[in-house]
């Protein structure tokens, strides 16, 4: 690999080249967009990415997908080729996880002691899964967030054909359709009425759910787990507040997620949802944040938002390279996100709600292809498009209008 990945704890200290100096915290897709975007922008001074896992920038889509069925290699996710990270002339230290923020010095310390300053620091570093109470230190219980997660759990899978999914949201309903394309006994568990049900509100949600049984899930939605059932340190079960003890040969937890900022506590930035930035990502003179961890003013919306998903780390990543070479850009984007499960292709526009009023403008729920809308108050506030990715795009313009 052409590109220089420093894992020295010799190296203590990187000063800054000039005005130009880039740190982005974050081997992330945001984090390696913006530095493709700064390059594209014609940025040429000093480059670095300091990143907690040992691996290249890589997609996270897939892990829950192709990478756990195994129809992908784990270099497959990689997002770029090594000859093409060459080509950014940047220094790529993996591995060494950031410990501390200085912002006014923009001065970031790492695990090894290494300490890095820059001009502009972005910080890009994502999200860490929740877990259950009793779950650590137990063998066979697993949270599915990086690709080393991935490839644990998909070992572990096909050891056993017993697995429980606790969380009926994206992550835990992809990990149990990918199971039971493996052939898996698959029970799948939350606290919502139906499958993704806080996404997508009560129709398409209680389609998907049919999905999931329809293809073999049993469903155990509504009812809370009281604990978890294990033996010799291994995990057997998981117990329901119903009384119910689910036998498992794994567990996968997809509970939730909440912004990786454990390691800013003591940096003076304010941390509620996430690193809270105004409308152009700013969270301080000079420092700036993309992707999941990133809270920002929308002001196309009127109020605080944070995504959590690809696209808008790679948009966001955009205009945050933009503003650090001196343009004033606001980020306002239509929010997006999509899944696959099973044969379904979900893309979602705008900001879905349980409460709002959904209406098929397009297709027929019956032959799994449709678009839908989504009123409040009489206003469109999202676009659902299942299996019309390309009707669902062309309708977007609807948003925020009554029509």
């Amino acid at each position: 690999m052409n590109v220089t990945v420093d894992t020295d704890p010799g190296l203590r200290d990187h000063p800054g080249a000039g005005l130009t100096d880039v740190l982005i915290v974050g081997a992330s897709a945001g984090g390696l967009a913006v530095a493709e975007a700064l390059r594209r922008k014609g940025h040429q001074g000093g480059l670095t990415v300091l990143g907690a896992e040992p691996h290249p920038p890589y997609d996270r889509p897939p892990l829950s997908k192709q990478v756990l069925a195994g129809t992908w290699e784990s270099e497959r996710a990689h997002l770029r080729a090594e000859t093409e990270l060459d080509k950014l002339g940047a220094t790529f230290i993996l591995g060494d996880p950031a410990v501390r923020l200085d912002p006014e010095a923009r001065e970031v310390s790492a695990v090894s002691g290494r300490t890095l300053r820059a001009q502009a620091v972005v910080l890009a570093t994502g999200l860490t899964p929740s877990r259950l109470p009793g779950q650590d230190g137990l063998a066979g219980i697993h949270v599915l967030r990086t690709l080393d997660d991935a490839l644990a759990l998909r070992a572990h899978l096909l050891e056993g054909p017993r697995l429980v999914v606790v969380g009926e949201g994206v992550l835990g309903a992809e990990v149990a359709a990918t199971a039971r394309g493996l052939g898996l006994d698959v029970t799948l568990v939350g606290l919502g009425r139906a499958v993704l049900a806080d996404q997508l509100g009560d129709p398409a949600a209680a389609l998907l759910t049919r999905k999931h049984a329809e293809h073999g899930v049993r469903l155990r939605l509504g009812v809370a787990v009281e604990g978890l059932a294990s033996e010799s340190g291994r995990i057997t079960g998981v117990r329901l507040a119903s009384g119910e003890l689910l036998p498992a040969d794994a567990v996968v937890v997809a509970i939730g997620s909440r912004p990786a900022t454990g390691w800013l506590g003591d940096s003076g930035l304010t941390l509620r949802d996430g690193v809270e930035c105004d409308s152009r990502c700013r969270a301080a003179g000079g420092v700036y944040a993309v992707g999941d961890v990133a809270s920002w003013q929308h002001e196309g919306l009127g109020r605080r938002l944070r995504l959590e998903n690809r696209t808008n780390a790679v948009e966001q990543a955009q205009v945050v390279a933009a503003n650090i070479l001196g343009e004033d850009l606001a980020y306002a984007p239509v929010p997006y996100f999509w899944t696959d499960q099973y044969d379904v292709k979900l893309q979602v526009h705008g900001l879905p709600s349980p409460e709002a009023e959904v209406s098929v403008v397009e297709g027929d729920p019956e032959q799994n292809r449709f678009v839908a809308l989504y009123r409040l108050d009489g206003v469109v506030t999202a676009v659902l498009g299942w299996n019309m990715a390309k009707a669902a795009r062309l309708l977007r313009g609807r948003l925020g209008g009554t029509a």
